[in-house]
């Protein structure tokens, strides 16, 4: 079996390297000059975008924010999943609410800007501790503003002229006083068979995702329920086939969806050894038509983001249980480098190796480690 994923990164890797078992042969598209490529060398292959397509018996994404023509041209084969509005939601915040909206899928109370004038409601509506989100090619932090106080609405404004608010609107967003935040990945096959992961407790730093946990520690039946049952209502309600992440906040025992992203998902990256079926996997299983595998943790995990940085020891291989996942880019600040898997049978015995991974890196690039660390070991 053949999947041509759009786009090049590291997901596409990941997905090659867990197809090959398989016998599912993975290639990417380099949608900046629409090139088909090797996923993991990066190298063109003897072939044209028409020619992969049309020996492809499924088409897929690594990230959301494809060029809309290629999507089309996808889509007119039948082979894209998940389909081209559900891709489409995840790259465009203005129809991500829209849609929860219309599914009555409870998420942070909002409102839709297409003019600086309009933030005076804003405030009067939502109150003065507000985030404003660019609709659109906005991710790790970037295309996000705050406003705290009132008082600084007139040099918030200042700061937002020149964008195109009729062209990409902003979500404006009331501050939530949540508990955490949690993310729930999962799997649907076009048979409409349904698996999902356990929650996992996810901690950012300037607004991207640097240590997640797996499956999240004080998780209630009740609250993983809540979880699979917001998964279902999306899936079946976007027809969706493959796997699709739910960026959630816990407020007490209610969940509020944050964010969509219709493709295989950072913080489901500790899945790989903590899991009995990687997403990766599933993710090819769903959209080739096979059966879905087991979703269960092996134990608890944790999976720890390498970001703007190269330098550190490769002798944090010591520490059983730790994999190392190396994306091969050029370190660039902000950048997400790689990752580290760690896996073991309790989270005492989490922090402590997380504590014994903190001595092999270099820790102004793992700001949320140490407390994580600390807060396991109890």
């Amino acid at each position: 079996m053949r999947v041509v994923v759009y786009g090049a990164g590291q997901l596409a890797q990941m997905m090659y390297l867990a197809g090959s078992p398989l016998g599912i042969d993975v290639q990417a598209v380099d949608v900046n000059n629409d090139t088909v490529v090797h996923p993991v060398s990066k190298t063109p292959l003897e072939i044209s975008l028409a020619q992969a397509l049309e020996g492809a018996d499924a088409l897929t994404v690594e990230f959301e924010h494809v060029p809309e023509r290629l999507l089309e041209d996808a889509a007119k084969t039948n082979k894209l999943m998940p389909n081209i509005d559900s891709i489409l939601v995840g790259a465009d915040r203005v129809r991500e609410k829209k849609l929860l909206e219309s599914m009555q899928v409870a998420n942070c109370e909002h409102q839709i800007v297409t003019d600086l004038a309009q933030l005076d409601d804003c405030v009067k509506q939502l109150g003065s501790k507000l985030i404003l989100k660019a609709s659109r090619d906005g991710y790790d932090g970037y295309g996000q503003w705050r406003l705290s106080d009132e008082a600084d609405l007139p040099e918030l404004k200042n700061a937002l002229q020149g964008l195109d608010l009729q062209t990409v609107p902003l979500v404006v967003e009331k501050m939530v006083a949540f508990d955490r935040e949690l993310s729930l990945i999962g799997v649907r096959n076009a048979n409409g068979d349904v698996r999902t992961y356990p929650l996992a407790e996810n901690l950012h730093h300037q607004g991207q995702l640097h240590v997640s946990v797996a499956p999240a520690t004080n998780v209630d039946d009740a609250l993983q329920a809540q979880a699979h049952d917001i998964f279902v209502k999306l899936a079946e309600g976007m027809n969706y086939v493959g796997v699709l992440a739910v960026e959630l906040f816990q407020v007490g025992d209610k969940l509020l969806v944050n964010e969509l992203a219709p493709r295989v998902h950072n913080s489901g990256h500790w899945s790989q050894s903590g899991a009995v079926t990687s997403q990766f996997e599933n993710h090819l299983r769903a959209v080739c038509g096979l059966p879905l595998g087991d979703t269960s943790a092996i134990g608890p995990s944790a999976m720890v983001n390498i970001i703007g940085c190269s330098s550190f020891s490769r002798d944090l291989l010591s520490i059983d249980g730790s994999h190392l996942h190396w994306y091969g880019k050029s370190v660039r600040e902000k950048r997400k480098m790689g990752h580290i898997n760690v896996t073991t049978n309790s989270y005492g015995s989490l922090g402590e190796k997380l504590m014994a991974l903190s001595k092999y890196l270099p820790l102004e690039y793992f700001p949320k480690l140490v407390g994580e660390a600390t807060r396991l070991k109890g």
